[in-house]
């Protein structure tokens, strides 16, 4: 009897076993604050959190269900390591939530997600879309409208829908790589109120990704019907980005155009080119942006170095200087605080230290 006993508990080990080996869950996150000095017609100093990478906590897993397919989700909630604070507009799981499905015919997935605008702006800058350093976070705010920022319930976007960096309700199916080359679409939905129909955003977007080849075009068609606004607000953004590997240093650069259909004149152009290089587990990066809106001469020019030291694949230590040029209007790649800028200085100068530990 106690053979049989351990006959049957070694083969539902195996069974146990094999039924596990095919599904996953990763737990992961990244802490990660910097000091910040700021001068500009007045100075101020404050502790900021998201240089390197934006501070989150996260839960991914993946499972094959046979067949070639595989089901998978990721839950992700974005901190400020400053002040313990939910980012993204106070949504808890607000940097990711989706579930989907993967298969050799490509990957659809359902939830609140990417759009195409984030990865251009972010994967082909030396200094991402984060609030540190010469970064693609300054492009924009042409009027009331971020392309590149989105927060939880950003204005001028499709009331519901986030913003077009993270789009809300959305479907988005990617294809599988064709020698390096996938393609994509995202489409959110409206659930909110009056005129769901007209409330909507789309996204287009291909990269080719091949040796030391990175690519990407995107556009972005992001609506809103806003029933206490007679006007229809439309704002497309056109987003290109390039990136080219030499080994230890690399070059990327990117050019954004924004188009908003209503009565307010604010479209412009922007567009940033740098690169880094590396020496064992020092990092040196260099980053210009500038940032054009139509209706004026109100540029931002924005020029900066950074550095970063790896003590570990997980833990690192980064410094800045940049200097925000700007013509006329003050702009920052944060909101302006009250004083740093007036009329007659609006020009600003950062210093930023900080520390990032990711698990």
């Amino acid at each position: 009897m106690n053979m049989k006993r351990i006959a049957l508990g070694a083969v539902s080990l195996a069974a146990a076993t094999s039924t596990y080996a095919q599904s996953s869950v990763t737990l992961y996150g990244v802490v990660d604050a910097f000091v910040q000095y700021a001068d500009g017609a007045d100075s101020e100093t404050r502790v900021q959190s998201g240089g390197l990478n934006g501070s989150r906590f996260g839960v991914r897993g993946i499972e094959d269900v046979g067949g070639g397919i595989q089901a998978l989700f990721t839950l992700e909630a974005g901190l400020n390591a400053d002040d313990g604070t939910v980012a993204q507009g106070g949504v808890f799981w607000g940097r990711q939530a989706f579930v989907g499905l993967a298969s050799p015919y490509g990957q659809i997935t359902l939830g609140r997600q990417y759009s195409s605008v984030y990865h251009a702006s972010n994967d082909f800058s030396a200094f991402i879309n984060s609030a540190w350093g010469a970064s693609t976070a300054v492009i924009g705010g042409f009027g009331g409208y971020e392309p590149v920022r989105g927060a939880s319930t950003a204005t001028g976007s499709s009331t519901g829908l986030g913003g077009p960096a993270r789009v809300n309700n959305s479907i988005k199916y990617e294809s599988p790589s064709f020698s390096g080359l996938k393609v994509g679409a995202l489409l959110g939905l409206a659930e909110n109120g009056a005129s769901l129909k007209d409330n909507r955003t789309y996204d287009l977007y291909a990269r080719y990704t091949s040796g030391p080849i990175d690519a990407i075009i995107s556009y972005v068609d992001d609506q809103l019907d806003n029933p206490a606004a007679p006007s229809l607000l439309e704002a497309k953004t056109l987003t290109l980005g390039a990136a080219y590997n030499f080994g230890t240093f690399r070059v990327m650069g990117g050019y954004l155009r924004k188009e908003r259909d209503d009565t307010a004149d604010a479209d412009g152009n922007a567009f940033w080119i740098g690169g880094d290089i590396r020496f064992d587990r020092h990092l040196l990066r260099a980053q210009y942006v500038n940032n054009s809106p139509d209706a004026d001469d109100a540029d931002t020019h924005v020029i900066g170095v950074g550095y970063q030291y790896d003590f570990s694949k997980r833990t690192a230590v980064y410094a800045s200087i940049t200097h925000f040029k700007n013509d006329r209007r003050p702009r920052w790649h944060s909101v302006v605080p009250t004083g740093m800028a007036t009329p007659a200085d609006s020009d600003i100068t950062e210093f930023v230290a900080g520390i990032r530990h990711s698990f």
